[in-house]
C-alpha cells in the first residue's frame, strides 16, 4: 500500500521532496566530512573547528518560524525555491572560504536557507499526502535525510583527492541549485492545479489548506499544544547533531584513524539511520491504523526510540573496541531514528491549517540544538581531552526525552481561525 506514495504525479511531488532532504542535508554534514582538514589547513582548536560546525545552528533556529510563517503566507513552492537559493549560496561560499570568520558566516548563510525547509516541506506534505500515510511519509523523507547523511562521507572523500575541498563544496552547492529549477518548474502548491494529477490522486488527498492571507495564528493556542512535542525534539535533536557533527572526528580523534576510513565507520553508522527513519514512519502509521489511538501511535513509538537509543550509546562509556563501538552507535541511532516519523507527524496532527508555523517551532528547537551540542562536544573535549564524555549529556537528554513524551497530545487539533466574531473566535482558540 505504501506504493502509493510513488506514483503518479503525487508521487513524483514527494520524490521531488525527499530528495531536496538528500540534498540539503549533503550541503548539511559535508563540512564535519571536512573538519580534520580545515582544523589543520586553518590550525583551529577543537573549540574553533565547533564554533564553525556550530555556525549552522544559529541562523537555522532564529529563522525556522519565521520562514514557516512565509510559507504558510506565500505557499511553499517560493518559500523553498528561495530557501534553496540561499543554502546552495552557503556552500558554494564555503568552498571560497579563506578563515575562521569566512567559513563562520558562509555556514551562517547554509543555516538561513534550510531553516523552514523541513516546515515548508510539511506544508507542502500536507497538501499532497493522504492523511493515513503521515507517517510514512515523514519517516521517508526523514530517511533520505540520512541515506545523504550516510552517502556524503564516500562523497566527500572522492571529491577531496580530484578537486580538494574547496571544488568538493562548489560542485555539490551548483547541485543544489539544479535542485531549485526542478522544484519551480514541477511542483504547485493545489494538488488540484497540477496539469499531471489525476482524478484518483485527488480522491485519496485532504482538502487543500491554502496560504493563511486572512487568517490570523492563533499563537498561545499553537504554542501550547506544539511546546511538549517541540522538547521532545530538542532531546532528540541534541543526540542527532552530535552524530552529524563530530562523528568523523570522533573515530579519527579516539582511535587514529585516517580520514577514509573514518568516512567508512560514519557511513555504516547512518546506514541504521535511513532504516530507522522508515521503520518509524512505518510503525506509527500501523499502530493508528490497527488501534486508532493517534496518541499511543505517535509518543509509544517515540519513548521506545530513546529508551533503546540511550541504552546502545551508553555503551560508549566502557567498550573501546572500534568495530563493537561502531555497531553500538548504528544501534543507537536506529533507534533514535525511530522516533522522527511519529514526531514530525505530531504538527499535521495537530495543526494542519498551520503546519508551516508549528513545524517552525519544532524545528526550531532542532536549532538550538544545532548551536549547543556541537559547541558543548568541542569544549568539553578539549578541556578533558576525551571525546566519550560529551555522549553523557545526550544520554540524559535522552531521558527527559522520554519523561516530555507523555504530554504529547495529536488528539486535540486546533482548528483553523477565519474571519469570525471576537466572541467564536475566543471559544475556538481556547477548544
Amino acid at each position: 500500500m505504501k506504493l502509493i506514495m510513488f506514483r503518479g504525479a503525487t508521487g513524483r511531488v514527494f520524490m521531488l521532496i525527499c530528495l531536496m532532504y538528500f540534498i540539503e542535508y549533503i550541503d548539511r554534514v559535508n563540512i564535519s566530512i571536512a573538519a580534520p582538514l580545515l582544523k589543520t589547513e586553518m590550525h583551529l582548536s577543537n573549540t574553533q573547528l565547533g564554533l564553525v560546525l556550530s555556525a549552522f545552528g544559529y541562523c537555522y533556529a532564529i529563522f525556522q518560524i519565521i520562514n514557516g510563517y512565509m510559507g504558510d503566507k506565500i505557499g511553499p513552492r517560493r518559500m523553498l525555491a528561495l530557501s534553496g537559493l540561499f543554502w546552495a549560496a552557503g556552500t558554494l561560499a564555503t568552498g571560497l572560504s579563506g578563515g575562521l570568520i569566512a567559513l563562520f558566516f558562509s555556514r551562517m548563510l547554509v543555516g538561513l536557507g534550510e531553516a523552514g525547509t523541513i516546515p515548508n516541506a510539511t506544508r507542502a506534505m500536507g497538501n499532497w499526502v493522504p492523511v493515513a500515510r503521515r507517517g510514512f511519509a515523514q519517516g521517508f523523507t526523514h530517511s533520505s535525510a540520512r541515506a545523504a547523511a550516510a552517502i556524503t562521507p564516500p562523497i566527500m572523500v572522492a571529491l577531496i583527492p580530484l578537486i580538494g575541498w574547496r571544488g568538493a563544496f562548489v560542485v555539490l552547492g551548483g547541485v543544489s541549485l539544479i535542485w531549485v529549477a526542478l522544484w519551480c518548474f514541477y511542483f504547485r502548491n493545489d494538488p488540484r492545479k497540477h496539469p499531471k494529477v489525476t482524478e484518483d490522486e485527488i480522491a485519496l488527498l485532504p482538502p487543500y489548506s491554502g496560504p493563511a492571507h486572512r487568517t490570523p495564528v492563533p499563537w498561545l493556542a499553537l504554542t501550547r499544544r506544539i511546546l511538549p512535542v517541540t522538547l521532545v525534539f530538542f532531546c532528540h535533536a541534541w543526540t542527532l547533531w552530535l552524530y552529524l557533527s563530530w562523528l568523523p572526528s570522533f573515530f579519527v580523534g579516539e582511535y587514529g584513524i585516517n580520514l577514509k576510513t573514518s568516512a567508512l565507520f560514519t557511513s555504516g553508522v547512518f546506514i541504521a539511520g535511513v532504516l530507522g527513519n522508515t521503520a518509524g514512519g512505518l510503525l506509527t502509521d500501523a499502530w493508528f491504523q490497527r488501534t486508532k489511538n493517534i496518541n499511543a501511535a505517535r509518543r509509544n513509538i517515540i519513548i521506545f526510540a530513546f529508551l533503546g537509543s540511550l541504552a546502545f550509546m551508553s555503551c560508549v562509556l566502557f567498550i573501546h573496541q572500534q568495530n563493537v563501538i561502531a555497531l553500538c552507535l548504528a544501534a543507537s541511532l536506529f533507534f533514535l531514528e525511530l522516533a522522527e516519523g511519529p514526531i514530525w507527524a505530531v504538527p499535521l496532527d495537530v495543526a494542519p491549517a498551520y503546519a508551516g508555523v508549528a513545524s517552525g517551532f519544532v524545528s526550531t528547537s532542532a536549532g538550538i540544538a544545532g548551536v549547543v551540542s556541537p559547541l558543548a562536544f568541542g569544549y568539553i573535549s578539549d578541556v578533558t581531552g576525551s571525546y566519550r564524555l560529551p555522549f553523557i549529556m545526550s544520554i540524559a537528554l535522552l531521558l527527559c526525552g522520554v519523561v516530555l513524551s507523555f504530554w504529547i497530545r495529536p488528539d486535540r487539533p486546533l482548528q483553523r481561525l477565519e474571519k469570525l466574531p471576537p466572541q467564536m473566535k475566543s471559544a475556538r482558540v481556547h477548544q
